[in-house]
């Protein structure tokens, strides 16, 4: 028996999206819309390619974008059938090798979204591959009208996976759908609206921010905000991975974690597995959903999106997503960090110039 679906819904399980997503593939009756940072050849990846490619052999209208460095393990052989069938496929930005190959190698398609029959939206933190299964993503599927102001967006990128040269300012104007806004970002020092939006949100918060995040790098803006709140009475808690996937990150972090907590802002490490979710919940009435994680290069290098709003099934949901992943997690322990071995602190020293690119 299939489990009746809320109209906004979120999952935290890669197998239970997995699942809800391939559903409501199966059940698109007019055109389906994918952007992703990267796709597996692998057990996911593969159904994935193969629920899409039935779709076109119905007739449906499917449009495939994936990032050319995060989506590095396929190719379009490995899309063969689609491609035959008439689905339409198309890398973001090849990697170009020039003397700026350092900076403009960073500017990544990191979006994930997954629109179908315009009235169904996916956005989240996750990817689509089997090496993401025993993680804590987010993602939230959301029904409705608002699923055409994501198209927008889609078709944005979609035009452009090949430009290298654009208005950063137009492309990155915030969406506003009634009581949400959907924010993103292109690769930019300047502009950065996702940043100056959170920034924003947590120099209003009154008496809570909590955020959920694997990479935890924030520039300076994002850390006074942060000290402010909490110097004011607003609790801060910032819930991280114990171990994230990208160790040179984990290393780098710990330099901000012991100035951070004596200015009363909360560290919780996430134990079973890689904290992968993305989100932020303000007061208990704000929240926000997508792909950005909380440092430098996301808000420097690149495209990303969130979706902002105060819908209050999706803050109760959120809350009980957040809750569960306190439960699950441990404090930070200022005295051990202030005795970490001098190798650490040498290596966070080596780091933080890189901490741009990591």
């Amino acid at each position: 028996m299939k489990e009746i679906k809320e109209p906004h819904q979120l999952f935290d399980d890669p197998i239970k999206y997995y699942t809800s997503m391939l559903e409501d593939i199966e059940n698109a009756r007019k055109n389906i819309y994918l952007e992703t940072f990267r796709i597996g050849n692998d057990s996911i990846g593969i159904r994935f390619k193969d629920a899409l490619t039935e779709k076109v052999k119905q007739g449906l209208e499917v449009k495939i974008l994936i990032d050319s460095w995060g989506g590095s393990a396929v190719s379009d052989s490995f899309f063969e059938d689609f491609i035959l069938y008439g689905g339409e496929l198309r890398f973001f930005e090849k990697i170009k090798y020039n003397l700026d190959l350092f900076t403009t190698g960073h500017r990544r398609n990191h979006r994930k979204l997954l629109i179908i029959d315009e009235m169904i939206t996916y956005i989240g933190s996750s990817n689509l591959t089997e090496y993401n299964l025993n993680w804590r993503e987010l993602v939230l599927r959301i029904t409705g009208e608002i699923a055409q102001s994501f198209m927008k967006v889609f078709f944005v990128d979609y035009k452009m996976y090949k430009k290298y040269v654009f208005d950063k300012a137009r492309l990155s104007t915030m969406i506003r759908y009634e009581d949400s806004e959907i924010v993103r970002d292109v690769p930019s020092i300047t502009v950065q609206r996702i940043k100056k939006r959170y920034v924003q949100l947590i120099k209003n918060a009154r008496h809570q921010v909590l955020i959920e995040t694997p990479y935890f790098l924030p520039g300076f803006l994002l850390r006074k905000a942060l000290m402010d709140a909490a110097k004011r009475g607003v609790e801060v808690i910032v819930i991280i991975p114990k171990h994230s996937d990208v160790g040179l990150v984990d290393i780098l972090r710990n330099k901000y974690l012991g100035p951070l907590h004596k200015s009363k802002i909360k560290f919780l490490f996430y134990l079973p597995h890689n904290l992968h979710a993305k989100a932020m919940l303000i007061d208990n009435e704000i929240y926000s959903i997508g792909s950005p994680n909380f440092d430098y290069r996301t808000f420097r290098y690149m495209y990303e999106i969130t979706l902002i709003g105060q819908e209050k099934e999706i803050v109760n949901q959120l809350n009980s997503h957040i809750r569960h992943t306190m439960e699950n997690s441990e404090g930070f322990h200022y005295k051990k960090w202030k005795d970490r071995p001098r190798i650490n602190k040498f290596f966070e020293w080596i780091l933080l110039p890189f901490r741009h690119l990591l």
